[in-house]
């Protein structure tokens, strides 16, 4: 008889993964934190998969705090709103970590700021009903997320409005919120989940709603006992479950997180709707809380900066648009044995060394590795020893593909499925050669997506 858990088909856990040392004590106990407010902000039109969002807004215009500076430029794309008041500048061009350069309007800070414990009340404090959200039909959410810019805030900023609505042709009957944040070093959702658990379980409620979902489960690692035991205690009598995993990366995936809870396979170049699930974070579902029952658009995010790096690792509350540098400050800057700055973290995450860059709204962490966590031998041939096989969880064979992509071998990386390789890390993670995998990996997609562009 397979295994269950609380009433689902899986077994909490999924094939293959790795265990990575954690490294959460950094910053998981700090409480979040509200950044002072900046003197200025740089939003990128582009910071969400999809088409680019278009300005509205035009030099020496007033702004203020939550009003639209941008709108969505399709169907899959996000809009913008300002994070303080102030007067718009001219658009730059600014570098993101990942090397993108894109167009960003610029906001200078102007009058009197929402800060300090007022902020952090506007954004994750008040009033949360889980009762009456019957008021609000599927049209009604879709259109408040769309409304408020809302994207995927664990990573992917994939536009929540096209994950969460109604859909005639794909029947949704089960809505996985993930709360895994199996990604080593960040913990921005930990904290969410201790200090907004109202937010998140009205979220879920009003998720479902939008997709149709009788069934709503959070999902949580086993790593994460207290976040756990506030959320069943959030939980209660709203008929959400709450589902406690088995540690592994990459448990936060959402094809992994799928068939560790309900045993359903998303076939390769699938969709989520495509086996009846709707997934979506954390962060994310707080957010949409607060644009459908405030009607409030998302301005800010919950940001981990982390590591032996830095002084002093901290959980921040910070207005999308921030440079990066202001939040290094704020944590009292580099220790003498920082090597390494990365957005995210070492599994996914790009090394960088712009500072200026600002938060988006993917940017869910930035860790600081030392000279130490940084050292490591000489890379080597391949020899062969399955290693990344045994620990890919889409089951691909990682140093072909990478090898298919060194060479510029377009053709034999895609018949290796190489666009179905999300970059979780966990093949170069296990390599005794040190390939850099990942990297090589991400290379051949490129070469593929500038292929097609011709």
């Amino acid at each position: 008889m397979a295994l269950t858990i609380d009433g689902f088909a899986g077994s909490g856990t999924f094939a293959h993964g790795v265990h990575p040392p954690g490294n959460k004590m950094f910053s998981t106990e700090m409480a979040i934190e509200v950044i002072p407010s900046p003197s200025k902000v740089l939003l990128p039109l582009s910071q969400h998969v999809g088409a680019p969002c278009q300005s509205i807004v035009k030099p020496k215009q007033s702004v203020a705090f939550g009003e639209m500076v941008a709108k969505g430029g399709g169907f899959v794309s996000a809009a913008l709103h300002a994070p303080i008041t102030g007067t718009i500048q001219k658009n730059v061009v600014t570098t993101l970590p990942q090397g993108r350069r894109v167009e960003a309007i610029v906001i200078k800070a102007d009058g009197e700021q929402l800060d300090g414990d007022a902020l952090y009340e506007e954004i994750l404090g008040g009033e949360w009903s889980a009762r009456g959200l019957e008021k609000f039909d599927a049209q009604q959410i879709s259109n408040a997320i769309h409304e408020a810019g809302i994207v995927g805030l664990g990573g992917a900023a994939f536009p929540t409005h096209v994950k969460l609505m109604s859909n005639d042709k794909m029947n949704i009957d089960t809505m996985l919120i993930n709360g895994c944040e199996c990604e080593p070093f960040l913990t921005c959702d930990y904290r969410m989940m201790i200090e907004a658990a109202g937010p998140i379980i009205t979220g879920a409620l009003l998720a479902a709603r939008a997709v149709g979902a009788k069934n709503i489960a959070i999902c949580i690692e086993d790593n994460k006992p207290r976040a756990i035991d506030v959320l069943q205690k959030a939980a209660v009598g709203t008929g959400i479950k709450i589902v406690v995993l088995k540690t592994k990366y990459p448990q936060g995936s959402e094809k992994q997180l799928i068939m560790a809870v309900t045993k359903r396979a998303v076939p390769l170049g699938g969709l989520p709707m495509n086996v009846g699930v709707a997934v979506s974070n954390v962060g994310t579902i707080a957010a949409v809380a607060r644009s459908v029952q405030k009607g409030k658009p998302l301005t800010h995010r919950v940001v981990s900066i982390t590591g032996g790096g830095i002084v002093n690792p901290k959980n921040l509350l910070v207005p999308i648009g921030t440079p990066i540098r202001e939040l290094f400050d704020y944590c009292g800057g580099f220790k003498k044995n920082a090597a390494r700055v990365i957005s995210g973290g070492p599994m996914m995450g790009f090394a960088f060394t712009n500072f200026d860059a600002p938060v988006t709204k993917g940017t869910s962490g930035i860790t600081v590795l030392t000279a130490e966590d940084v050292a490591k031998s000489k890379e080597t041939a391949c020899v062969r020893c399955g290693r990344c096989v045994d620990a890919c969880p889409m089951n691909l064979v990682p140093t072909r593909i990478a090898l298919a992509s060194r060479n510029k071998d377009i053709d034999l990386a895609e018949q290796y499925n190489i666009m179905a390789c999300f970059e979780c890390g966990a093949c170069a993670y296990t390599c005794p050669a040190n390939i850099p995998l990942v990297q090589l990996i991400r290379t051949g997609k490129g070469l593929i997506m500038a292929s097609k562009k011709k």
